[in-house]
């Protein structure tokens, strides 16, 4: 049985986005590995969050987590700060990594550039903190997407690495999960090519929002004033309202307004009714979990509790054997 590990940091609610794009995929997961899915609330502290926010989101993820279909029978679901020995994971590594190579990473030189009055030091070392989440639990396998590549390839350089200063082949080599199909990817109401709320909170639609929020951001949709001749190539903004349909939708139903399209006959009201329709009742399952957990505090932090021991087990084990290996021993 092959280990995976994933985590996803606590921002705020759960969207259709992050369902289709790691969530589904998941539930899948869980069938067929032994999986450590983790709230990252470390990595959070980077954009400086009040406390209250920090722990109302972890609370939201968690419960947006089990809600979803992730069992806490199958699948360990723990928050990243229950687990100490990541910071100290995350320390011994970065005795052998380089300014320079942390300085190269996209991802960092990217939020320089968007938020240059913040350029701390948890966001340069972020990719140390990432591989020690990993390779805590020596995991086989990471679900990753596009923009988290280049952190998984620096994993496996610290983990080569680290294996080669102390001649000891001790952490694997973990590559990317592989779904084996290709990936859905679900674009914003706002035009955007990916729902993502760090841009525009309206763009998105969370697995909690009511039904009647779900129709007014459908609603809200940005569209166009339609094609005028036949054939004539989709806006970005209309095509990702097909792309939502067919994420949602019945095949026919997605048929049937494709058609009217083609035949310059397309009423976008009547479509985003259709669609605000079908996004609500695909989230209706999901949704009314949700309402029912959060009054099972409980259980909540039950499933916490839980999740957490059984990743200390894990990474308890690892750092023992880490130490051991550096020369690390208590007197």
């Amino acid at each position: 049985m092959k280990r995976v590990v994933s985590g996803i940091r606590p921002t705020g609610f759960l969207h259709l986005g992050n369902y289709f794009g790691a969530l589904r995929n998941f539930i899948k997961m869980q069938e067929e590995n032994e999986c450590f899915f983790f709230i990252a609330d470390y990595h959070s502290l980077t954009t400086h969050p009040t406390p209250t926010d920090l722990q109302s989101n972890v609370r939201n993820i968690l419960i947006e987590y089990i809600a979803a279909g992730l069992d806490p029978e199958k699948a360990t679901i723990y928050v990243q700060s229950d687990v100490p020995q990541v910071c100290e994971l995350s320390l011994l590594l970065s005795m052998n990594v380089y300014i320079g190579e942390l300085q190269r990473v996209a991802s960092f030189k990217e939020k320089v550039r968007r938020q240059p009055d913040n350029v701390n030091a948890g966001l340069l070392t972020y990719p140390v903190l990432m591989a020690a989440d990993i390779l805590l639990h020596h995991a086989d396998m990471v679900p990753v997407g596009k923009d988290q590549e280049q952190h998984l390839e620096m994993t496996r350089d610290f983990a080569q690495r680290f294996n080669h200063i102390y001649k000891h082949e001790y952490f694997k080599l973990p590559v990317a999960y592989n779904f084996g199909s290709e990936l859905v990817k679900i674009p914003g109401l706002d035009g955007s090519t990916k729902m993502s709320k760090s841009d525009n909170e309206n763009s998105c639609i969370y697995l909690s929002d009511t039904p009647e929020v779900i129709r007014k951001k459908v609603m809200k949709a940005v569209s166009d004033s339609g094609p005028t001749e036949p054939g004539q190539p989709k806006t970005q903004a209309v095509e990702n309202l097909f792309q939502l349909m067919k994420a949602v939708s019945t095949p026919e139903t997605v048929h049937y307004f494709e058609d009217q399209y083609q035949n310059c006959a397309i009423r976008y009201g009547d479509m985003k009714k259709q669609l605000a329709a079908d996004m609500t009742a695909f989230v209706q399952p999901v949704y009314e979990r949700i309402l029912e957990l959060r009054d099972k505090d409980d259980y909540i932090r039950k499933v916490a509790r839980e999740g957490a021991e059984r990743a200390r087990e894990s990474a308890a084990k690892t750092i023992k054997e880490v130490r051991e290996i550096i020369g690390i021993k208590s007197f």
